[in-house]
């Protein structure tokens, strides 16, 4: 088993994990340090006695969907894949198959239970998942490691997972374009993550119509041409999807 424990920032930094009491954030670094390389771990509440923390701390990781809890008792960190980034050669799978085949991955690379996303086949939406797009490959010092070959439970079918707004901030910066994460999700989220009648297939590509629209509106217009123009087609103009 892998030795190294990381923890992205955009899951530690992020205002749900820092609203939470200091004791649960503790516990949830300790579940990472001791979560098997899938991040599964066998006696969190013997680890939460063992540091002091309380099962509110344990219910609080539950409720803000950090980590998932199974009937056996072993625990899921939810955003393991997000934080963890594992040599091939150094994984071992493991040993809770059971668990293991209740969980998909979805396309940000967190966890999820597949009876909470799919009823009788079927993909159930807006559930809200915290976290950033994974990342295929990083470097750890000189060392090349690469993230762990997902393991598909059940083939997802295709479907919209409404974007955390750590994970469009992630993206906003990643692209260096200037729009505001929160206006961004506020729109959307009043409108119920639609464009215009219909529901939002891809939330990246809103943010790069956005991007561009931005682009276009700070390029200079000669005055002999926005003369041309009345009220009703500026208002047009600037009216979203």
């Amino acid at each position: 088993m892998a030795e190294r424990r990381m923890f992205a920032k955009t899951i530690i930094a992020s205002d749900a994990f820092l609203d939470m009491p200091l004791s649960a954030r503790c516990l949830y670094f300790a579940l990472g340090m001791y979560a098997d390389d899938e991040g599964f771990v066998n006696s969190p509440k013997s680890l939460a006695k063992l540091i002091g923390a309380s099962t509110d701390d344990m219910n609080i990781l539950l409720v803000r969907h950090f980590i998932i809890a199974f009937p056996s008792g072993v625990c899921l960190i939810k955003h393991w894949r997000i934080n963890n980034y594992l040599r091939s050669d150094r994984f071992q799978p493991t040993k809770y198959t059971e668990e293991r085949n209740q969980i998909i991955i979805e396309e940000n690379g967190a966890y999820a239970l597949v009876a909470e996303r799919y009823t009788d086949g079927i993909p159930n939406y807006g559930i809200p998942s915290i976290g950033k797009d994974s990342i295929g490959k990083d470097s750890i010092g000189k060392e090349r490691v690469e993230t762990i070959a997902p393991q598909s439970i059940a083939a997802p079918l295709t479907r919209f997972v409404r974007p955390t707004l750590e994970e469009i901030s992630a993206y906003c910066q990643e692209r260096n374009n200037n729009i505001n994460p929160q206006s961004f999700y506020d729109f959307y989220e009043s409108k119920g993550w639609r464009v215009g009648n219909q529901p939002m297939k891809d939330w990246k590509a809103s943010v790069r119509t956005w991007e561009q629209r931005n682009t276009d509106r700070n390029k200079p217009i000669a005055v002999a041409k926005a003369s041309q123009y009345t009220q009703k087609d500026l208002e047009k103009y600037m009216r979203e999807e």
